[in-house]
């Protein structure tokens, strides 16, 4: 149930301003999800004591993806067989993950406790904390979901992509309410700034004491369409007193404060002002703030916004129709329109600037596969986003063949023109202090920066043994000692957190022997045998064939192949007297043969596929 949560006046302790306040409803007498498990939705004052639980439990804590890696975000919290679960974002997949689309966490430590699930919370609409929620949600019994306004609109937008999907049971959030899931759980929201609107931290009153999960983060004092956080009710929620702290670690090795999204919008009019060609402008669709600064730009310089890409129109769509976004739709060029547009007056906004090869925007415009958009001498091409670790060379080449076309490149190295999304060390560090809390456990990051953001915290005065760097399923447990005091422990027990990588249509149907065969033909390629066979002599007939593809070319390894070829016809040879024919002997003495043979001769494996045709 959801309920508004407004803090009362100074010097009262029950009052409202112009009336008289609500009498409290006792936990016991709140009513209760019904049996399709819909929020029922009430307007009153919690109360966060717990005298008529039982404290004799454990409290649980276990990260299901985002403690070893930038993504896959999703934690559980568990007292007294009742869940909650916050975030379902998912990974997009590494290097050497071929073909794989994006990781997901594995939830089967919940499949089977469908009934304790109370409730989903998510902090933000980034992907990296709702991309798993189509997958996911139908597993663990379709729970009720609370969320603000903007993330709700792109998670109800991204559902539409998947048919066999349930359909959701949202509700919308803000600061001000408090919602009471199972007995246990007694949340609230606090407003946070980070690239795009509607972010929160989630703050669980529990038995044990007050769990608070940042989401992602960053201080920003003069954010765009959103509100400051509260750093006042932050420092509040601090005296009351905080059992652990769950706090995003992304930007943990960087040193100082980050920077304002005002500034970025600043030095991008800065640009404007100098620029007489077209204006060409890369970043994450995700980065709304942004995206507002380019629009009232553009109604400042007279310039007209071109949107390029699926995300990216999705994004804006979503946001200005829920008044996130705040423009003119006169200023939006139509793709009918680009070509007439002079290029004085005319901003491209496209996805790309990690130099993406999937289908992202300036991707496609620099290989010449774009319809409508071809770079040219004049453009100004900005790349307004930090570059990702592992990228730097993918991007380097897309701004080689950039500047062949004759077009300016400026990127954030050269001025401001872009802030991150995360809280840097000074701003982490104050964070810490303002909330004070007893316990800490860093949070959504590789494992150095998780370390990284330990050490702030022993700079701020967390104990060391107080402080839990966890791997993913790593349980962090609280009990009630015998004096009455809470005790945190970070557990040996780990709950299952591999991989699930959807691939297509298919989710968790490629594991690592998969994705290993994959490498192997990558690296080596792949050659078949193909030996076809008399079922009434049990002879081979004829030579067999060899088809190869990523090994060699045939016509110029003419004397390797034939080796080859007599080697597969002599292993058939020499099984025709054993009746039956044992094909899988016959396959399998092929592959480890021929394998052999041909790393002999070339120090090359190439996968081996044998087939055995009888005719």
């Amino acid at each position: 149930m959801i309920r508004k949560y407004k803090p009362a006046p100074t010097g009262s302790t029950n009052s409202r301003p112009g009336g008289t306040a609500p009498a409290r409803r006792p936990l016991n007498t709140q009513r209760r999800f019904n049996s399709n498990r819909r929020p029922l939705v009430r307007k009153s004052e919690p109360s966060t004591k717990f005298e008529k639980i039982d404290k004799t439990g454990k409290l649980r804590v276990m990260v299901l993806g985002g403690l070893e890696e930038v993504g896959r975000n999703m934690t559980v919290i568990e007292f007294n067989k009742e869940i909650i679960i916050i975030d379902m974002g998912l990974q997009f997949p590494e290097e050497d993950m071929l073909g794989i689309d994006y990781i997901i966490p594995n939830v089967s430590y919940l499949e089977d406790k469908k009934d304790w699930i109370k409730g989903v919370i998510i902090t933000h609409g980034h992907y990296d904390h709702i991309g798993g929620i189509p997958h996911i949600m139908g597993a663990i019994g379709n729970p009720p979901m609370f969320m603000g306004k903007m993330t709700a609109g792109l998670v109800r937008k991204r559902q539409q992509d998947f048919r066999t999907a349930p359909v959701l049971n949202i509700k919308e959030i803000d600061e001000t309410n408090r919602i009471k899931l199972g007995q246990n759980f007694d949340i609230e929201f606090l407003r946070v700034n980070h690239s795009i609107p509607d972010c929160f931290a989630i703050i669980i009153n529990t038995p044990m004491g007050k769990v608070i999960h940042t989401g992602d983060f960053k201080i920003d004092f003069s954010p765009v369409n959103d509100k400051p956080a509260d750093l006042n009710r932050i420092a509040q929620i601090g005296a009351q007193g905080v059992l652990m702290l769950m706090a995003d670690s992304t930007d943990a090795t960087h040193a100082g404060y980050q920077i304002s999204e005002s500034a970025i919008g600043d030095e991008m009019g800065k640009l404007f002002e100098k620029i007489d060609g077209r204006i060409i402008i890369g970043t994450f669709a995700s980065q709304l703030s942004r995206v507002q600064k380019i629009f009232d730009l553009a109604a400042k310089y007279g310039r007209r916004v071109s949107l390029q890409g699926r995300g990216m129109n999705t994004n804006v769509e979503v946001a200005h129709q829920i008044g996130y976004l705040k423009f003119n739709p006169r200023v939006l060029v139509s793709d009918n329109e680009l070509q007439r547009i002079p290029d004085k007056q005319l901003i491209i906004v496209g996805t790309g600037a990690q130099g993406e090869t999937n289908g992202a925007f300036l991707s496609r415009v620099v290989n010449g596969e774009h319809r409508l958009v071809h770079f040219k001498p004049g453009d100004t091409i900005i790349f307004s986003s930090s570059v990702i670790p592992g990228n730097e060379r993918t991007i380097q080449s897309l701004m080689d063949k950039m500047v062949r076309h004759g077009a300016k490149i400026i990127n954030y190295k050269m001025m401001d023109v872009h802030a991150g999304g995360h809280a840097k060390q000074e701003d982490l560090k104050l964070m810490l202090r303002l909330l004070k809390p007893e316990y800490f456990m860093p949070i959504e990051a590789s494992h150095y920066m998780l370390r990284a953001h330990a050490e702030l915290a022993e700079q701020v005065g967390v104990p060391n043994n107080k402080i839990f760097v966890a791997d993913n399923g790593q349980v962090v447990e609280f009990k009630k000692a015998s004096d009455g005091k809470t005790m945190g422990e970070l557990t040996k027990e780990k709950v299952v957190t591999d991989y699930v990588m959807v691939d297509g249509l298919g989710v968790g149907d490629v594991s690592d022997i998969v994705l290993r065969d994959r490498q192997m033909m990558a690296e080596d390629g792949m050659i078949v045998v193909i030996a076809t066979v008399d079922t009434k002599t049990n002879d081979i007939i004829g030579n067999p064939d060899l088809i190869s593809r990523g090994f060699v070319y045939m016509k110029e390894n003419k004397d390797l192949i034939e080796k080859t070829r007599m080697i597969a016809k002599k292993i058939v040879k020499d099984q025709a007297g054993n009746l039956p024919l044992d094909d899988d002997y016959i396959k399998n003495k092929i592959r480890n043969d021929v394998g052999q043979f041909l790393f002999t001769q070339t120090k090359r494996r190439p996968m081996v596929l044998p087939v055995v045709i009888k005719v």
